[in-house]
């Protein structure tokens, strides 16, 4: 007779998927973390350059990758949750639904994430740049809600006040140093003779 125990069932296999979702999931963390950092970047360069749409655009989908992700990770967590509080066969179901969810939204993530250069055409001036800006406009209209809205436009505030804060410099002292300087050494060592003399006489006393 067959060792029963040795047999993967349904819930080890759930079990495994999960994980595997989970780890490509936080590989793609890693790697939008480059993207992002570039984006934001490039919002602060386009501000100082007056080009507030642009700046926003980068902002956007920054925000929109980065919620993509938070969302994925939380729904992941939650299905983790539900195979170790509940019998799985209860909820079967529900989790083999919940991961091909997870594997479609993986894959949407992997195919819109692109790379650094894709970043790059947010602030370039090609025809091929902004066709592409204006791809990732019309396709963030309808996936970014209310609330990432606002989070954009706090975080553009930011920036904008960053990027115009006028520098303060350094209180320079008026008039011509050097002299100054200059004049007051003989005094110094006239001084110090003084003191010296002063010194002699107290111990000849």
């Amino acid at each position: 007779m067959g060792n029963n125990s040795s047999r993967v069932t349904a819930q080890d296999k759930a079990i495994l998927d999960l994980k595997l979702q989970r780890d490509k999931l936080h590989q793609y963390q890693r790697r939008i973390t480059v993207l992002t950092d570039r984006e934001t970047a490039i919002a602060k360069q386009m501000l100082a350059q007056g080009n507030k749409k642009k700046a926003l655009l980068a902002l956007r989908q920054k925000k929109y990758q980065e919620s993509l992700l938070f969302k994925t990770d939380a729904q992941l967590e939650q299905l983790e949750q539900l195979m170790r509080n509940v019998e799985f066969a209860q909820i079967q179901k529900d989790i083999v639904f919940g991961l091909q969810q997870g594997t479609a939204v993986l894959k949407q993530i992997h195919a819109e994430m692109g790379g650094i250069e894709n970043v790059e055409k947010l602030m370039g001036e090609t025809a091929d740049a902004i066709a592409y800006q204006n791809e990732i406009s019309e396709m963030l209209g309808g996936r970014i809600s209310n609330q990432d809205e606002d989070e954009v436009e706090d975080e553009l505030a930011a920036l904008e006040l960053e990027v115009n804060r006028p520098v303060t410099m350094p209180n320079v002292p008026k008039g011509d140093i050097e002299p100054a300087i200059r004049d007051s050494e003989p005094a110094k060592g006239l001084e110090r003779q003084a003191k010296r003399r002063e010194e002699e006489a107290m111990l000849a006393a």
